[in-house]
């Protein structure tokens, strides 16, 4: 064979070969198209029977296109619900408990402790002294006056008296107004929002030295009788009990002291030199109680007393004991009751106490 005749035959054998496998890919790919067809007519036909008994249950759905992708974007369940938040608008019952304090409770429910006072006037009559375990306290949700409607009253009588807004009373969401006839029925109990009143004070009054004394009647068996003279004070004034901080109501408005973090029978302190002008117990609330005239213009107060170790007329010297803790009167549990006057007005006692 000659070299000629060889190379024709090899150059028809890799022709054949060639032919050979573009045929063979050219089965592969039709034999794909022919399955991917099957499939799309099977998945329309499976939609088109699924429309149908759709269309005979009488159940009008949207008509959908099926995707064959097997990809698909999804939305994300959410399994919580947000709510907007709307102001409370109902009263709460409030059972006083061992060591509530007027304050402590207005500082839990945010309110301010007036409206507090203001709202249980039945049971307080303007004197947080008052505060007994197991009374029910009416609790508003919003600072302002709870107040009963009477007959006659309107809402621009009401809203003059607590000197408000009318507007501010028809508008909250917690009076049951028709706006068409704003008229109530007495006894209604409403919101003043932003209202407020004076406040009936309840104390023992100023005893300097040297009067002619109190009516024991009116005051409590506590009060001196006859004038007396003695110790002077400095003018500066050490803490009354050994603990320097509260243990409920502050000095405000509605409560012209302090209340000290001091346990049953604990020491309690002249806070300066002076006579007693006090001592014994006291109306209102105060139970045993001592008071001291300094001399010098001031008085201090000492209430809620277990016992009293000054009797009236008595010099007691800064720093000594007067008497021991206790909760006395109307009290929710030990603690002592501190005052400060100066010339007859009431004065912070932290302004005058050293720093804790």
């Amino acid at each position: 064979m000659s070299a000629k005749y060889a190379s024709w035959v090899s150059l028809m054998a890799w022709i054949v070969a060639l032919g050979s496998l573009a045929f063979a890919v050219y089965l592969g790919v039709r034999s794909r198209l022919t399955v991917q067809v099957a499939l799309s007519q099977k998945a329309v036909a499976q939609v088109k029977a699924e429309r149908d008994v759709r269309d005979v249950e009488g159940v009008n759905l949207p008509k959908f296109v099926a995707s064959l992708h097997k990809v698909a974007v999804r939305r994300k369940t959410l399994l919580r619900t947000s709510f907007p938040q709307r102001p409370p608008t109902e009263v709460k019952t409030y059972v006083v408990e061992q060591g509530d304090s007027l304050f402590g409770i207005a500082q839990e429910f945010k309110i301010k402790p007036e409206t507090l006072l203001w709202a249980n006037y039945d049971l307080l009559n303007d004197n947080p002294d008052l505060l007994t375990v197991g009374m029910e306290l009416k609790i508003p949700p919003v600072d302002g006056v709870y107040y009963q409607w009477q007959a006659g009253d309107t809402v621009e009588s009401v809203a003059a008296r607590f000197e408000a807004k009318v507007q501010d009373v028809l508008s909250w969401s917690g009076n049951p107004f028709d706006l068409t006839n704003p008229t109530l029925e007495p006894g209604t109990w409403i919101m003043v929002p932003g209202g407020h009143r004076e406040f009936r004070q309840w104390v023992i009054p100023v005893i300097p030295r040297g009067r002619a004394g109190v009516s024991k009647s009116v005051y409590g068996a506590g009060a001196c009788e006859g004038g007396y003279d003695g110790a002077y004070g400095s003018g500066f004034f050490i803490w009354p009990s050994g603990n320097h901080y509260l243990s409920g109501n502050d000095y405000w408005s509605g409560h012209l002291g302090i209340d000290l973090a001091a346990g049953e029978g604990a020491p309690i302190y002249a806070a300066d030199s002076g006579v007693v002008v006090f001592s014994g117990w006291a109306t209102g609330g105060y139970g045993y109680t001592i008071m001291i005239d300094h001399g010098n213009g001031y008085q201090t107060l000492y209430a809620h007393l277990s016992g009293i170790n000054a009797t009236c007329g008595r010099s007691m010297g800064q720093g000594q004991v007067i008497g021991y803790a206790g909760s006395t009167g109307n009290s929710t549990g030990p603690h002592l009751h501190f005052e400060v006057r100066y010339q007859g007005g009431f004065v912070n006692p932290w302004y005058v106490l050293p720093a804790p």
